[in-house]
């Protein structure tokens, strides 16, 4: 079977946001950030002009996806532990276990994810790409998308969607 792809690492597909992990004993890192870089890779056929997708098509997309991450607080929304409340006066509040976090709502972006690590960020990214690029170019069928989410350099969660059907 053959199959094409597309492999996208700019420079700009990068973002710098706040997070803490949860660990699976319960205990958490400080609240620190990251710069984080994204890399993208879509599998899919050729276009009748021998495309899988013109990457000056996609880059918007995705570069659209890290800026709205960019200079936020990443908060995992469906934590088991972890509550957050957006209240009246424009401020989150965000509950860990004994440890009570605030900040202004519009810096705030809670996910629905259970922990903010590169891998659920890479799985939300991916997901988010996916959805937003089928709604752009309806004829798009895409066969895989892998992608990465590096928070330090060489140190990067990866997510892979795969069409069913489709070799990997």
């Amino acid at each position: 079977m053959e199959q094409w792809s597309i492999s996208l690492a700019k420079e700009y597909f990068k973002f710098s946001a706040a997070h803490f992990l949860i660990f699976p004993d319960g205990s958490s890192e400080r609240l620190h950030g990251h710069n984080y870089r994204v890399r993208v890779e879509i599998a899919a056929r050729l276009s009748l002009h021998g495309l899988v997708l013109d990457f000056k098509q996609v880059k918007p997309v995705v570069r659209e996806l890290v800026d709205e991450l960019d200079e936020h607080w990443l908060v995992p929304g469906t934590h088991p532990s972890l509550t957050h409340r957006a209240r009246p006066d424009g401020v989150t509040e965000v509950l860990y276990r004994g440890l009570f976090y605030a900040a202004p709502t519009g810096d705030v972006i809670v996910l629905p994810i259970n922990n903010t690590s590169s891998e659920n960020l890479a799985g939300w990214v991916a997901r988010e790409l996916r959805r937003r690029l089928q709604a752009r170019f309806e004829e798009l069928e895409i066969a895989r998308l892998r992608v990465s989410v590096e928070e330090t350099a060489g140190q990067a969660g990866v997510y892979t969607y795969q069409r069913d059907g489709e070799a990997p």
